[in-house]
């Protein structure tokens, strides 16, 4: 069997798309016959603190699902300070960049961007090592820093990751893009690179939903994912207007927004908003085999973002509402998942939260049943993977 490595800043039992997708692409990897090991942190991510069976140890070495998961020692912060916020990235760069220097790994190498730090530091060793690079880009950085307000255009920051982000361009052998604006953005820079699209697409054998229409209850929306900046959840949940709606909004998730959405639900007074934590994959599937809709926000249009609950709850035959912008607009209407809310206009927002609670429970059973039997051919991750290593992508 052929080896290869993934070198990704999150990987389960850590929550949310990143860590799903690089799993998802490592257990895919290895059923095509592939021996696939993962150097990653340290499980911390969301919370910013080690959970219980990592704290104290400095490496830890463990068999998931036949994948090796080697992880190094990070010293955790989901904090605001952006000095704790680098130190933490720092922490895991710099165990990772004696690594890679030192010990054997295989010729070829998966390498997960954003962060583009952790990036340029194993795109720096490996090519040195003349190793095939597979750079896999989820996300535009800093272009999507400067969308987000995060990073100040023309700062010494942004030139500092300006260098860095044409320096991993360069050095890759290929490079992976989640959607087509990626591969546009790279090849503006790179003009010679080859690109090819690998959208985050979940994995259809794993979970099969019995979704359940209930006639005589409200229209259950949910958001399942996490409360960060690129979001924006705490603003939706601040200028939707639920009231006269046959419309529930639930919350499942974790992050920077947690406490602020707590408080701001306790303090409505329509009470259609209930929050639910972190749950786990499963768990949080049965809970939603009574929901109706899932709601896909982001704060403003991010170049290049398309958000992977689009093909993880279309793929379970949830009808999508979604309010981003961009790519992921694009696919919305194309593929007739749902709805789609001019992103940032809330009044827009409100007016197709308008439409959906007219819409008769049996409607939304038969969207259901149609965009699950639709999504098995559109979001298809075998396909997808067995087209890339044909074209010996792998």
């Amino acid at each position: 069997m052929e080896e290869i490595l993934i070198i990704s800043n999150y990987y389960p039992p850590e929550k949310g798309a990143a860590a799903n997708r690089i799993e998802q692409l490592a257990l895919k990897l290895y059923q095509n016959n592939y021996t696939v090991s993962v150097i990653c942190p340290l499980g911390n991510y969301p919370k910013g603190e080690l959970f219980p069976e990592y704290k104290g140890k400095f490496f830890v070495n463990e068999n998931l699902q036949n994948i090796l998961v080697k992880r190094l020692w990070i010293y955790p912060s989901n904090s605001k300070n952006i000095i704790k916020r680098l130190l933490s990235v720092l922490s895991f760069s710099l165990g990772l960049f004696f690594y890679l220097l030192f010990q054997k790994t295989p010729q070829k190498v998966v390498v997960q961007s954003p962060p583009l730090l952790l990036s340029f530091i194993s795109v720096f060793v490996l090519s040195l090592k003349r190793k095939k690079i597979i750079l896999n880009v989820s996300d535009l950085w800093p272009l999507a820093a400067i969308e987000l307000n995060a990073l100040k255009a023309n700062s010494f920051s942004h030139r500092v990751s300006l260098f860095l982000e044409r320096f991993i361009y360069k050095k890759a052998s290929l490079i992976l893009g989640q959607s087509n604006e990626i591969i546009t953005h790279i090849q503006s820079i790179s003009p010679e690179k080859k690109c090819f699209l690998y959208r985050n697409f979940p994995d259809h054998k794993t979970v099969q939903m019995d979704l359940e229409t209930r006639e005589n209850k409200p229209i259950k929306i949910f958001y399942a994912g996490l409360f960060g900046v690129a979001q924006g959840v705490l603003e939706m949940c601040q200028k939707i207007n639920l009231e006269g709606l046959n419309i529930e909004l639930h919350l499942f998730g974790d992050g920077a927004e947690k406490k602020q959405i707590e408080a701001l639900i306790q303090s409505r007074a329509d009470k259609k908003i209930f929050f639910y934590g972190m749950l786990e994959r499963k768990a949080l599937h049965e809970k939603l085999k009574s929901f109706d809709i899932t709601i896909v926000p982001l704060k403003t249009r991010i170049y290049g973002s398309v958000p992977s609950k689009i093909f993880e709850y279309g793929a379970l035959g949830f009808p999508v509402l979604y309010f981003g912008g961009g790519e992921g607009e694009t696919i919305t209407e194309k593929h007739n998942l749902g709805w789609v809310a001019k992103v940032g206009n809330y009044d827009d927002l409100n007016e197709k939260l308008q439409t959906i609670s007219n819409i008769q429970k049996a409607e939304l059973d038969l969207m259901k049943k149609r965009i699950f039997n639709d999504v098995q051919i559109s979001f298809n991750l075998d396909t997808q993977i067995e087209d890339l290593i044909r074209q010996n992508i792998f």
